[in-house]
């Protein structure tokens, strides 16, 4: 009896145990979505990147052909091809970092045309890199639009930000906007925020507060698998941004930065935000290079 009482209660544990141990199912590579409420926008899904592609009667206008010498490419058209064959008029870049514009080249053979600010041509230019389309269409610091089958696409420079030459994109019919990496879905920035300026992408920020829309497509999903957000998930990076900067700077004044700031300061009002343990010692990191060394 003792022995069967033990078997069951085995199997009994067993059984609890596997649910626990139960992985959630890996998401697949890549993956579209159609925005909801819209007629022809869609987010492209490429592992941990996202791009925004609008169908219309005349051709497709798409976003920011995702790199980072991975085989996106490939599978952003095809995802194009199940929707629509229309032609592929417009690639429009969101910046110039390699990770999100690195696959262009096969929209180009399909004959593209390519969009993008104008600092990001001449940095591109510059570098040389012989895998990424140079674009052939700027516009400058006053933005431009693209209008294609009734739809009309804004293209926005708010200034200096991530970097240089970031374009924010709006559809303003449907009240999206498509901004690349620097409004995380409620989140921190990441890690050393390479290539941010400082104050400028929290004057960006405010800037977008103001304008009319009602959901944001970002550059990367946010916690869970979340592909959209809103004016909430703006307001909370502002204001990790501004609360952060602030405890930076009395650090600064009281001789702390680097190794004090980083072991000293804590945010806790934002400790549940996504990247808070891995990525605030390296955001505090930046901001004393801003307030410490002016850089």
């Amino acid at each position: 009896m003792s022995r069967l009482t033990t078997a069951l209660l085995a199997g009994v544990l067993t059984a609890v145990a596997l649910p626990a141990c139960a992985q959630a199912p890996t998401p697949p590579l890549f993956s579209t979505t159609k925005v909801e409420g819209t007629d022809g926008v869609y987010i492209f899904r490429y592992q941990g990147h996202q791009a925004m592609f609008v169908v219309t009667p005349d051709g497709v206008i798409a976003t920011d052909p995702i790199g980072e010498r991975r085989p996106a490419a490939a599978a952003y058209i095809a995802e194009i091809r199940k929707i629509t064959q229309a032609p592929i008029k417009y690639v429009v870049y969101s910046h110039s970092h390699y990770d999100h514009i690195a696959g262009g080249k096969p929209f180009k053979d399909l004959g593209a045309v390519f969009v993008a600010h104008k600092n990001t041509k001449s940095l591109l230019e510059s570098r040389k890199a012989p895998d990424i389309v140079i674009p052939d269409l700027v516009v400058d610091d006053n933005g431009g639009k693209l209008e294609l089958g009734g739809t009309t696409l804004e293209l926005l420079y708010l200034g200096k930000n991530h970097g240089d030459n970031s374009l924010v994109m709006r559809l303003p019919k449907e009240k999206i906007i498509f901004v690349v990496d620097f409004l995380p879905l409620s989140g921190t920035q990441f890690r050393i925020m390479a290539d941010t300026y400082l104050p400028d992408q929290e004057e960006s920020m405010k800037k977008i507060l103001t304008m009319d829309w009602d959901r944001l497509i970002p550059g990367h999903p946010g916690a869970g698998g979340r592909q959209t957000g809103n004016k909430d998930d703006v307001k909370t990076d502002l204001d990790y941004m501004l609360d952060l900067s602030a405890a930076v700077k009395k650090a600064t004044e009281e001789n702390k930065c680097y190794a004090g700031a980083i072991a000293e300061i804590k945010l806790p009002k934002y400790e549940n935000l996504p990247g808070y343990a891995q990525n605030l010692p390296l955001n505090i990191e930046r901001y004393c290079d801003f307030w410490n060394r002016g850089i």
